[in-house]
């Protein structure tokens, strides 16, 4: 595997021992501000909230976790550290990926500076499995969620930026020095007809937006 993404409790990249096969919603109550959950939560359904849960982490913890497939549609990618986890997993022949990109957000300066890097970094793993387009009908491919391993898909308004996924800079709680978090919802669901659906759409987006 490649070597760039570091290894992190969240980031769990270069274990190959961790995997999703076994995912529970569960493990991821330890990111929300509470540290768990409602005894009346659902068992296949959570919705996470920018600025109050560590939506970051648990982004990390679901995707650096991937090992049979990832299927994503991304508006706004400009998070470096998810970038590196999409990267190493892009490295490894084992892994099935549809990485879809809006073409009006590709062009932005951090945005156009991480998608240069990754194709200087590994051009093969990038022209086979990243494509940046619009939707069927030319618009912008707006949507901002993904399906790992054909079991956990993740959905909501959270773009992949630090004020969209209000990342953490205070270990455990939101605030500190240059803290920002936009008013975003990140859901994470096991149930297995929105998967299977919400992937099909995803593959749907990535050949139109390929062929667009």
């Amino acid at each position: 595997m490649d070597t760039l993404a570091t290894t992190s409790p969240s980031n769990v990249v270069q274990d190959p021992t961790q995997t999703l096969q076994r995912f529970d919603l569960l493990d991821l109550q330890q990111y929300t501000q509470e540290k768990s959950y409602s005894t009346n939560a659902s068992k296949d359904f959570h919705l996470f909230y920018v600025g109050r849960d560590d939506v970051h982490e648990i982004l990390k913890h679901v995707l650096s976790r991937v090992s049979v497939s990832l299927y994503m549609n991304m508006f706004g990618f400009d998070d470096d550290e998810l970038n590196d986890i999409l990267m190493t997993l892009a490295a490894d022949p084992g892994i099935t990926m549809m990485i879809t990109l809006d073409k009006s957000q590709a062009g932005g300066v951090h945005e156009k500076k991480l998608l240069d890097s990754d194709m200087a970094r590994n051009p093969t793993a990038f022209n086979t499995y990243f494509v940046v387009g619009q939707s069927a009908t030319h618009q912008i491919s707006h949507t901002k969620g993904f399906v790992a391993d054909g079991k956990v898909g993740g959905e909501g308004s959270t773009n992949w930026s630090a004020s969209g996924e209000g990342t953490f800079v205070v270990k455990g709680k939101a605030g500190g020095p240059g803290y920002k978090a936009q008013n975003n919802t990140q859901t994470i669901f096991t149930d297995p007809d929105a998967v299977s659906r919400f992937q099909t759409e995803l593959i749907a987006e990535h050949m139109a937006a390929r062929h667009g």
